[in-house]
């Protein structure tokens, strides 16, 4: 198993990678701040009086700005691959009252940034309503359907990651090596050092020497914990043995 484009586009749009803005009537693209709500739905932070802000002012007539929002994967590892880039398009409006309230414990429950206190003076928030979603991967271009990628969930391990193989790396070397070794079977060339290079929540992907190769979980983890109880049996020698 492997995450779907519609799943991959949620990681990537969720809020833990860099992002820049399209805006419509605006020259050039704009960085800013971003997490996604449990819709997939995007929350932009953004300075008042910037340079985004006025950006994102409605056109007469509209209550609403159209942009496009450009996410592109950020490896873990100098040599792990990316996963992609995801554009997702669509109309965004500023928030106040309660929505903005609403919308800041959402933007907390990603990213719980002092900044959310200052919402209505010297930050506001502004919520996307998705209309199309592409996504880009090995210069091939995906269409997404906008239920589909609602419907999705980002993958729980995105966020730590560079912490998960790092520590692989450093503490499991061994034991991962003759895991996968074990799996691949007689795939596994001599002299070839397994090293985990992207995890996700279906599984990891080895690199060894110029080859690759994904190996599944048993299952989906559901978070770190979940994992750490899955690959338990793996990296405990006791256990091994």
């Amino acid at each position: 198993m492997q995450p779907s484009p519609a799943e991959i586009a949620r990681t990537l749009a969720a809020g833990h990678l860099p992002a820049v803005a399209h805006i419509a009537c605006h020259p050039g693209p704009l960085p800013v701040r971003h997490v996604t709500d449990a819709q997939g739905r995007p929350l932009l932070l953004v300075p008042s009086g910037s340079t985004l802000t006025t950006a994102l002012r409605p056109q007469p007539g509209n209550d609403d700005a159209a942009l496009v929002l450009d996410v592109r994967d950020v490896p873990p590892m100098s040599s792990s691959p990316a996963i992609g880039r995801v554009w997702v398009s669509g109309w965004a409006a500023r928030l106040t009252g309660d929505e903005a309230r609403a919308a800041a414990l959402d933007y907390a429950d990603t990213d719980a940034c002092g900044d959310l206190l200052d919402i209505g003076e010297s930050q506001a928030l502004y919520r996307m309503d998705v209309a199309e979603v592409r996504f880009e991967r090995h210069e091939k271009l995906v269409e997404i359907d906008p239920d589909d990628y609602a419907e999705a969930s980002p993958d729980p391990l995105r966020a730590v990651e560079f912490d998960l193989i790092a520590d692989l790396a450093d503490h499991h070397v061994a034991e991962m090596s003759d895991y996968v070794r074990r799996q691949l079977g007689a795939a596994a060339r001599p002299g070839d050092e397994p090293r985990v290079v992207r995890l996700d929540r279906y599984g990891f992907l080895v690199r060894m020497g110029s080859r690759s190769a994904r190996l599944a979980f048993p299952r989906p983890v559901t978070d770190r914990h979940d994992l750490a109880h899955l690959l338990h049996p793996i990296l405990c020698r006791k256990c091994a043995a």
